[in-house]
């Protein structure tokens, strides 16, 4: 049985591991947390898409003990991880591609906040309307998504999107030098290895949860998507090089 010492182990290599892509992690975490803080509730119904092991829900709920949390994710590995480190969190196991999923998540009244980190960018572009236009029935007026991710701009400012992508290089480069953490794979095959998560290991086989590729990388999918899915206004609320969290709120 996976104990909360193990998991909370593993999900602190997990995090280290993502600051490795991300030097700035915490600090897209607290911008991303300050927003929900500042829509004004003190008790905000949060869904966080694509939660993974937890890590941004935790930080949330940290910050903001009265607010609800809904986790989604759809790899039983990463959900497996989370509820035994973090119990005080409300995770559902669902694909967000498939239709009806908001139905999974037992909400009892519209959600403030919809919140993601590195995460949306697995969906491919035919699919985000979808997803963005089902969230926005279960999202209120006026509440928002926030969506931290590398989102580049190629095809409409190329030479701007070199240069945020020199200014990320650079300061991971500054933040690790020559000894970056290890990578996503290895992270992966480390964990498949422990004998622990045997049963999670072949359940996420099973459910075909492994990710290939960054299906929509470009922030004009984003943006274009959540305007055909009806959100009013749409931009970036916190960038540094190509990290930046897109906000886009509900009409």
């Amino acid at each position: 049985m996976l104990t909360h010492d193990a998991a909370m182990e593993w999900i602190a290599r997990w995090d280290r591991q993502q600051e490795g892509y991300l030097p700035d992690r915490e600090e897209r975490f607290t911008a991303l947390i300050d927003a929900v803080e500042a829509l004004g509730r003190p008790d905000p119904l949060v869904i966080d898409l694509g939660c993974g092991p937890g890590s941004l829900s935790a930080r949330l709920l940290e910050r903001l003990p009265s607010a609800t949390v809904i986790s989604v994710d759809a790899d039983p590995l990463l959900l497996g991880l989370g509820r035994a480190a973090y119990p005080q969190l409300t995770f559902v196991s669902a694909d967000l591609r498939t239709s009806g999923w908001t139905g999974l998540l037992g909400l009892d009244r519209p959600a403030d906040a919809a919140v993601s980190t590195t995460a949306l960018h697995w969906i491919s572009g035919a699919d985000l309307k979808g997803v963005y236009a089902e969230l926005a029935t279960v999202l209120r007026p006026g509440g928002v998504l926030l969506n931290g991710d590398h989102l580049d701009t190629d095809d409409a400012t190329p030479a701007l999107s070199r240069l945020e992508h020199a200014v990320h290089e650079r300061e991971a480069k500054r933040a690790f030098g020559a000894n970056p953490p290890e990578d996503w794979r290895t992270w992966w095959d480390a964990i498949a290895a422990d004998p622990a998560f045997a049963s999670l290991n072949e359940e996420r086989t099973t459910a075909g949860a492994s990710h290939h590729g960054s299906e929509s990388h470009l922030l004009s999918h984003h943006v274009k998507a959540l305007a055909e899915a009806g959100f009013s206004e749409i931009g970036t609320l916190w960038q540094r090089g190509n990290n930046r969290l897109l906000c886009a709120v509900r009409g």
